[in-house]
């Protein structure tokens, strides 16, 4: 199966390096890998002093409660993009699962506890859907989930009718959104909890260092036995899983379903996503990167806003920050690529070892190490 989309990842890369001469390479090793964080601080710091309202605790809890669907949305799409996919459905899908979660109660009397589990299976089967349609029918996943989501979608406005659903929700459901630890809008929590768990599995066990060997070259992959449908399925119903979830928390949050709701969602999650390959390990779709692209994004927006901005504004800044990532992504890509191929070089002259995933034979040796 060929690898059709131009979303890269690898098992082990080699250190992206933008130096150039009379530049400590050091120093841009810093920047490249941690310049996004540096900005989040900068831009952090200059909202706060041209705008005092902007550093309170109001306008932290505004953020992480408007903004923690989006990252949960981000890392969700995350998770194809490892092993060389795009998922749109982390658009689509929260258009049907947030009615589908109110629904549920309101019309057929499920409790919610029950409505939630029906939620994450239905995704999960959706998923496995989408897989399916990847994997073995070898659609390309940007196509196959634009198909699928548009179909979700029309599912969607038949399943509301295209009416709002309007229902008394138990007290439960609603605080699963807005209940606060400690003055934190719990949603915040569960972005650290996804995140530190998408972190250790990707970055700490063999199922990681697999996916990154089947995102950065299936076929090598392949040829060491790394079961490459499965894992682009798997990776296909965890992102759904994840969709679904945050459907759930839509639901909560706004205590109305409505198939207008979930579009404006796609974009800032799939910026988030792109973004984070150009920061923390450049070149490398990673979860932290995401967790830090989310961050810009919502410190810039909140930050413009509070300047006055006008409505429009959101959308502007999260379509030229779409623009920005994937030209980052793709210059960290090429930079990353030269390495390998310098690396390569002086492997044949004798002069160095391959520090890369190249052959077949060092993919097996980075999965069973």
């Amino acid at each position: 199966m060929s690898n059709k989309t131009s979303v890269k990842s690898t098992a082990l890369e080699q250190r992206v390096s933008l130096s150039r001469d009379g530049v400590s390479p050091w120093m841009m090793q810093v920047v490249t890998r941690y310049g996004l964080l540096l900005l989040c601080v900068v831009l952090t710091l200059v909202f706060s002093l041209t705008t005092p309202s902007f550093a309170s605790m109001l306008t932290l809890q505004a953020i992480l409660a408007s903004k923690s669907k989006i990252a949960l949305l981000a890392l969700a799409a995350t998770i194809p993009m490892i092993v060389g996919k795009i998922d749109l459905n982390v658009g689509f899908g929260i258009v049907l699962w947030h009615i589908l979660a109110i629904t549920l109660q309101v019309q057929y009397g499920f409790s919610w506890e029950i409505a939630i589990v029906i939620v994450l299976i239905i995704s999960a089967l959706y998923g496995l859907l989408n897989g399916i349609l990847v994997a073995l029918a070898d659609i390309d996943s940007f196509v196959a989930t634009l198909g699928s989501g548009t179909v979700l979608y029309a599912v969607a406005l038949w399943h509301s009718g295209g009416r709002q659903i309007v229902g008394d929700l138990p007290d439960a459901f609603i605080a699963i959104d807005h209940a606060e630890i400690f003055g934190i809008p719990v949603a915040a929590f569960y972005v650290v909890v996804v995140a530190v768990c998408l972190w250790l599995l990707t970055e700490h066990t063999p199922m990681g260092r697999c996916m990154y060997a089947v995102g950065g070259n299936p076929a090598a992959a392949r040829l060491n036995g790394i079961p490459v449908n499965l894992y682009v399925m798997g990776s296909f119903i965890a992102s759904s899983v994840l969709t679904g979830f945050c459907g759930v928390l839509i639901a909560s949050e706004q205590g109305v379903g409505q198939a207008s709701v979930g579009m404006d969602y796609l974009l800032p999650a799939l910026v988030g996503a792109f973004l984070g390959s150009t920061t923390i390990r450049p070149g490398r779709v990673n979860v932290w990167g995401t967790v830090v692209g989310i961050c810009i994004l919502a410190i810039g927006i909140a930050g413009i806003q509070q300047f006055g901005g006008a409505f429009w504004v959101e959308p502007l800044f999260n379509g030229a920050t779409l623009l920005l990532s994937i030209t980052l992504a793709g210059y960290a890509q090429r930079r990353r690529m030269a390495n390998q191929k310098a690396v390569q070089r002086r492997q044949t002259t004798g002069s160095a070892q391959p520090a890369q995933l190249s052959t077949p034979s060092d993919a097996n040796h980075v999965v069973k190490s």
